[in-house]
């Protein structure tokens, strides 16, 4: 009985122990979490300097550094669609202080298209906060005789060699847009992948290609211009910075509803708190009038998500994309 009660009391003497150190660890953590961020944040961008995602993630970073009390910087790791960027923070301890730009292709379009990425899209990250939506235009050179989508499609069945449309690459999101077309209305479009946007655009421009696929910020001024003609958006809705162009649907071409997006992600097992105080602070920028101002001028509209509104969009995207890849034949590597 002696030697059952030593050991009772030499187990009870351990348990208090290890509560006491978990209580301890667990205030250390929520300590830890209050005082969120006590040094510099990295901001990874998967792209080179300069488009359109680097802008956006420069735009935010200037507003939630000021926010936060602590600098963000914008650390620039190119390659492989944004794979490497991509595996670079999937790889990151989950503190908080490193942060990754994701466009959806990178998220969304790649895990379909490359036989390998090095990462899962699900599994590896913790979505904070959606910046926004890039505006994708469909346009054509003036020299197209179709003044609607459906002319269009018509005029690409009855061209011997069906009407080519430009892109900034193979497997973007552009690319899919003009997939989800060809599909949708078993019509003659032939892709062709640029390695970028400009070359793209400045085909469509001399009209070696009748039409593109682009970002509003790289052909805005060539609508102005009436260099390039907007024929239509693939959004569910029309853009507020482009009233007058419509959408697929109201052309008359159903189930082409996609948006190109970017956003923060984290490391999986980011501390819900700072996943939460991220969210709130980097909506409270997107909310500021000359943020979304600038945003705009790079040719995205800014977004109010919550942290699961985000990463529902994601996980319905990365779904929606897989067939449209698959019957495409797209493949990367």
């Amino acid at each position: 009985m002696k030697l059952q009660s030593f050991n009772i009391k030499k187990i009870c003497v351990a348990m208090l122990a290890m509560t006491g150190t978990m209580l301890t660890n667990g205030q250390a953590l929520a300590q830890a979490t209050d005082a969120y961020p006590t040094k510099t944040i990295k901001l990874v961008v998967p792209f080179a300097p300069g488009g359109v995602t680097d802008t956006s993630g420069r735009i935010l970073a200037e507003g939630l550094s000021k926010r936060l009390g602590q600098q963000v910087i914008v650390e620039n790791k190119p390659g492989a669609s944004g794979n490497i960027g991509a595996q670079l923070v999937a790889s990151a301890a989950p503190d908080g202080y490193t942060l990754f730009l994701a466009l959806d292709g990178t998220l969304v379009i790649n895990p379909h298209a490359y036989s390998k990425i090095g990462f899962d899209s699900i599994k590896d990250f913790a979505p904070v906060a959606k910046i926004g939506n890039s505006i994708i235009i469909l346009a054509a050179n003036p020299a197209v005789k179709a003044k609607n989508l459906k002319e269009l499609v018509a005029l690409a069945n009855a061209t011997p060699g069906g009407l080519s449309y430009g892109t900034s690459g193979n497997a973007s999101l552009v690319h899919l847009a003009g997939e989800l077309l060809k599909q949708q209305t078993n019509s003659n479009f032939v892709h062709v992948a640029y390695k970028g946007g400009g070359p793209a655009v400045a085909d469509a421009l001399a009209g070696h290609t009748p039409l593109t696929f682009a970002s509003a910020a790289s052909i805005n001024q060539h609508l102005k211009a009436g260099k390039l003609v907007a024929l239509g958006v693939p959004s569910a809705t029309r853009s507020a910075a482009y009233p007058d162009i419509p959408t697929f649907k109201e052309s008359g071409i159903p189930g082409i509803e996609l948006n190109s997006w970017v956003g923060i992600m984290a490391p999986a097992k980011t501390p819900v708190a700072i996943v939460a105080k991220l969210n709130k602070e980097i909506n409270a920028v997107l909310q500021d009038p000359a943020v979304k101002a600038k945003l705009l001028g790079s040719g995205i509209e800014a977004a109010n998500a919550t942290s699961a509104q985000f990463g529902d969009e994601i996980k319905r995207d990365l779904a929606m994309y897989k067939p449209v890849v698959e019957k495409a034949g797209i493949k990367v590597n």
